[in-house]
């Protein structure tokens, strides 16, 4: 929405019309129409320009349809009937094409549904529970469970279970908390993480996982060609070797993927449905076989069917070859993992909200259940050592005192197993032991496969998708390439090559071995930043905060956080460092590189939250000298319109202390408002793209001093206020009118009433650009509309019709905005490069050289603090200070001994000190003689008058300089003078040169004498600052 902009009392708002109360209307790529709510006529039967409520008002800018509802300004409710002219303001805004707030172009919630666009969107079944079940149930299903389970026992077995599937039922909740505040997009755990914690956080996390999405693909495919491989061993039909016959099918396995997941979302959906098929299959053949009573060949590898001794030899654990509860924990739990497929593909989802609960979370349920079920069933079924010879039978008569007591009591003898070893069967020696269980042993090589080649599709089509929604967000400008997606589904095709590219390679040379628990460590890293989102936005509080799911608890989610980060310690060690490292390193990258987008993430809210108790915190402390720190307030105007002012401003406070750049904004406030809310967004982006660490105030006000003096009374928050006016000087004051005047001197009285330290920079060139920023900004803009009629005039034909009318407009802007912007005359031209050389002198760093500070009168010791703080900052540090004080006549050495050891207690270190004896002396008269010649124009010169006659001047002059006040202030106004005639001898070389600001009495010194004082002191100097602290000690030598 364009920005309002003052005219006067005049409103030109494009955004209502009072006049019309039809419905409005959006126009659609189909060409259908759609309507909001009507207006509040019809449902309150009188007319007004307020609307009902409705959802078209609160949707994002650059939204599918192209258009979005605007609401009547408060502006436009609150002053139409003030004015007699019709306000017109369209239901609808065309939007610009710019993104805002961060937010990607497309506004999915605004779309229409699947049906009606042809888009390919998926239900919560097979777009969530069946892509989850189909990734949580893995080869671990069928090859490494029976082993799980003999190892641990099903006693620990249950447990090892029940922990992984807490881990994921805590992640599926805080997932199903996230997902359903507010519109999911696509990107799954990219998209939650980020527009939660932020893009640190989620750019740092999306990269790795989507990585890991990659490397998984390599890593099934290869579960699947090994076990292909296994099979040609049995049959003697290897192709090369081993080793080679894995990377060519391998490589052979991820080309037919890929092409599943080119040719679209549906056919990879049909897909998993047939795998899903297969995979239940052989599930219940297993289930089915374990009831089969079993052969004489069956009971000699270890199956017995159903019998309660088997069960209860197996309750115990028992540990072999070095294995620990942790370890075998650490194989079982990436079987668990997988709870993230259907959350990946969010953007391809009908309702993305109700589907990924429901979905991951009964996924979560089912697969636990089956896990437990088929584990149970062989416990129960199978014994943990068997030899496979049908020989081994027990000798009549002999005790089964020996390990493999179940098998002796059922009739057979595998007690040489632990005796001798070298058993191949049983649940610790065999890997194939469900097909040895099951009905039909192929139907569980197919579910194998299944299971394998089901994961390898989940994460074939999950990184791609992940990486496109990162892409998208231009965190990492590199990658910007693979956002582009193609076809109706925008499916990101460069992505899926990227992902190809990545799963062939490490299929080629990768060792798996070594990069499984990293892959493992990415996913659960994911998962603990998942259930850290869910909780940091619950301890916000922020109001957003408003979850449609309620089944979550902000503590359990930390808890699940850290039960990721231990389960990740579990896996492998190295791998959890090194997957901190790297998530670390992503996440100050994007840091330093601050992308530009406002997601409102919880990091915020908890930020200002924090801010906010500080905050109180601080007020309930009284200030201490020894935190004292300058709190600037600098009146710059627009923050570009007096750089070297803001520049120097910041270096006092850099990253430590508050400083406010103000602008006072005169006029009638129904004038200005709009104006200073356009300024209030303008100046703040402006200071945070330059990297200003300071905060821009406005105030609308009839006069500048009334202005200034809210600013120095409202400013700041508690104990955080400004408690330092910086202010540049008048160089004008000599030809600017008497209020002008009275009012800058005015403001420097209202400083010292409310005991403001003060703070005045001269420079010779001046310090307002702002000139010159107007004509760059005119220059700039006539130069974009030049631009915007050269591509006009390319368009060709088509916009022939309407072409001579925009190009005779735009060049009548532009031949008034040339006439304008006119060059200016040489000598101007050469002030103004003067000043904007000057303007900049204190953004680079300082050459070797001096600050040097008189300080002359006691303030407190401001004058010296600030200087100090300065030498402290990387442009000041070849810069060394040289203090100079007024010193009696005869005790030099006395006065500069007493000074070296009040520094030496403050621990400021000084180049040189300099007591100046002869301040006292008269100036030259020379000086004095500029002096008076400066200040003729403003003397009333009543000494040369009769009485009634003076009296009547100074009513009618009352601001002018009077003898009798000159002759008062005679040695003052000497002292002036006089102490110019010294900087010039001692510090005309000098960086920047700091003096004591004297001080005029409230009606005894005239505002222009007074600006004499400060115009002769600070005459042909280096850049100078005149500091007068508010008397208050502000530095201190106690520990």
């Amino acid at each position: 929405m364009k920005k309002l902009k003052s005219n006067g009392m005049e409103y030109n708002n494009s955004a209502y019309d009072s006049t019309l109360d039809d419905l409005p209307v959006y126009e659609e790529a189909s060409g259908e129409h759609r309507t909001v709510r009507p207006s509040a006529i019809s449902a309150f039967g009188h007319d007004t320009l307020d609307r009902l409520p409705s959802i078209d008002f609160y949707r994002n800018a650059g939204s599918l349809s192209g258009h979005r509802a605007v609401r009547p300004s408060l502006q436009e409710l609150h002053d139409v009937f003030q004015k007699n002219g019709a306000i017109s303001v369209p239901d609808t805004l065309q939007d610009d094409g710019e993104k805002s707030d961060g937010v990607p172009s497309e506004d999915l919630e605004s779309a229409m549904p699947s049906e009606d666009i042809g888009l390919i969107k998926f239900g919560w079944i097979r777009g969530v529970l069946v892509r989850c079940m189909l990734n949580i149930w893995g080869v671990m299903l069928f090859i490494r469970l029976s082993w799980v389970f003999g190892q641990a026992g099903w006693g620990l077995g249950i447990v090892v279970i029940c922990l992984s599937c807490v881990v994921t039922t805590i992640t599926g909740l805080s997932m199903s908390a996230i997902c359903t505040n507010g519109v999911v997009r696509g990107g799954g755990a990219y998209y939650l993480i980020s527009r939660s914690l932020g893009p640190e956080f989620g750019g740092s996390i999306g990269l790795i996982f989507a990585f890991a999405n990659a490397v998984a693909v390599a890593m099934y495919v290869v579960g699947f060609a090994e076990t292909v491989v296994d099979l040609l061993k049995e049959h003697a039909t290897l192709m090369v070797d081993e080793i080679n016959d894995i990377r060519i099918i391998g490589c052979i396995t991820v080309v037919l993927l890929l092409g599943i997941s080119v040719a679209g979302m549906e056919w990879e959906a049909k897909a998993q449905i047939v795998l899903l098929v297969i995979l239940l299959v052989a599930i219940v053949n297993m289930f089915v076989g374990t009831a089969i009573p079993a052969t004489k060949d069956k009971k000699s590898k270890g199956f017995f069917s159903y019998d309660s001794k088997v069960f209860a030899e197996n309750f115990t654990p028992d540990f072999r070859d070095g294995e620990t509860f942790f370890s075998v924990f650490a194989i079982f739990f990436p079987a668990a993992t997988g709870i993230l497929a259907g959350a990946n593909i969010s953007g391809d989802l009908r309702d993305p909200q109700a589907a990924i609960p429901k979905g991951t979370l009964l996924a979560i349920l089912i697969t636990g259940v089956t896990y437990l079920g088929v584990a149970l069933c062989v416990s129960a079924t199978v014994v943990r050592d068997a030899t496979g010879n049908l020989t081994d039978l027990i000798t009549p008569g002999i005790p089964c005192n020996e390990s493999a007591v179940a098998a002796c009591q059922l009739g057979y003898n595998f007690s040489s197993c632990i005796t001798e070893g070298g058993c191949k069967f049983g649940l610790m020696n065999n890997f194939q032991v469900m097909t040895m269980v099951s009905g039909f042993g192929p139907l569980i090589i197919a579910g194998t496969f299944s299971a394998t080649l089901s994961s390898a599709l989940a994460s074939l089509v999950s990184a791609p998708k992940v990486f496109q929604a990162l892409c998208k967000d231009n965190i990492y400008k590199a990658l910007y390439f693979f956002a582009k997606g193609h076809g109706k589904n925008n499916e990101p095709i460069r992505g899926y090559v990227l992902t190809f590219i990545i799963s062939v390679a490490f299929i080629l040379i990768g060792n798996l071995n070594t990069i499984a628990p990293i892959i493992s460590n990415f996913f659960l890293a994911s998962y603990a930043l998942i259930n850290f989102s869910c909780f940091h936005a619950s301890y916000a509080k922020s109001p957003g905060w408003r979850p449609a799911y309620k089944y979550y608890n902000m503590w359990l989610s930390l808890l699940g956080a850290l039960l990721c980060c231990v389960v990740m310690f579990v896996i492998n060690w190295w791998a959890a460092l090194l997957t901190y490292g790297i998530e670390i390193l992503l996440y100050v990258y994007v840091t330093v590189k601050k992308p530009d987008v406002n997601w409102g993430s919880s990091t915020q809210a908890v930020t200002f939250v924090s801010s906010v108790s500080n905050a109180l915190s601080l007020a309930g402390v009284e200030d201490h000298v020894k935190n004292f720190r300058p709190q600037i307030l600098a009146l710059t105007g627009a923050v570009r319109s007096r750089p070297a002012l803001l520049d120097l401003a910041h270096s006092f406070t850099k990253n430590y202390g508050l400083c406010l750049t103000c602008e006072v904004f005169e006029g009638p406030r129904s004038e200005v408002f709009q104006e200073i809310n356009a300024a209030m967004e303008i100046n703040q982006q402006w200071l945070v793209k330059t990297k200003r660490k300071a905060f821009y105030a406005a105030v609308a006000c009839e006069k500048f001093r009334e202005g200034t003096v809210s600013l120095l009374q409202a400013s700041g928050l508690g104990r955080m206020k400004p408690n330092t006016i910086m202010i540049g000087f008048k160089r004008n004051w000599k030809t600017a009118s008497t209020d002008e005047v009275q009012t800058y001197v005015g403001i420097l009285h209202d400083a010292f009433d409310f005991e403001y330290g003060t703070v005045m920079l001269r420079m010779n060139e001046g310090l307002d650009v702002s000139h010159i920023v107007e004509a760059e900004d005119e220059m700039l803009k006539a130069a974009k509309e030049q631009q915007a009629l050269d591509n006009e005039m390319m368009n060709g034909e088509k916009a022939k019709g309407l072409f001579r009318k925009s190009r005779n407009s735009s060049q009548q802007v532009l031949t008034t905005r040339v006439s304008v912007c006119s060059p200016p005359s040489p000598q101007v031209a050469k002030m103004n490069e003067k000043l904007v050389e000057a303007s900049s002198q204190f953004k680079k760093k300082q050459p070797k050289g001096t600050i040097d500070v008189w300080w002359l009168f006691d303030d407190g010791g401001l004058t010296l603090l600030l200087p100090y703080i300065l030498t402290t900052r990387k442009k000041w540090k070849d810069s060394k200070l040289r203090i100079f004080i007024a010193g009696q006549p005869g005790r030099s050495e006395l006065d500069k001994e007493e000074m070296k050891s009040l520094l030496h207690k403050f621990r400021i270190k000084c180049s040189d000190i300099n007591v100046i004896d002869d301040i006292h002396i008269k100036a030259r008269s020379d000086s004095l003689k500029k002096l008076d010649d400066m200040i003729e124009p403003f003397r009333l010169h009543e000494g040369s008058k009769d009485f009634d006659q003076a009296e009547a001047m100074k009513k009618v002059y009352p601001w002018k300089i009077t003898d009798e006040e000159l002759s008062s202030f005679e040695e003052k106004t000497n002292l002036q003078v006089r102490l110019n005639e010294l900087l010039q001898e001692n510090s005309k070389s000098a960086n920047l040169v700091i003096v004591s600001m004297p001080i005029a009495r409230k009606e005894s010194v005239s505002d222009f004498l007074y600006m004499a004082w400060l115009d002769a002191l600070t005459k042909d100097l280096p850049p100078t600052l005149l500091i007068r602290g508010n008397h208050k000690s502000v530095l201190t030598f106690y520990s």
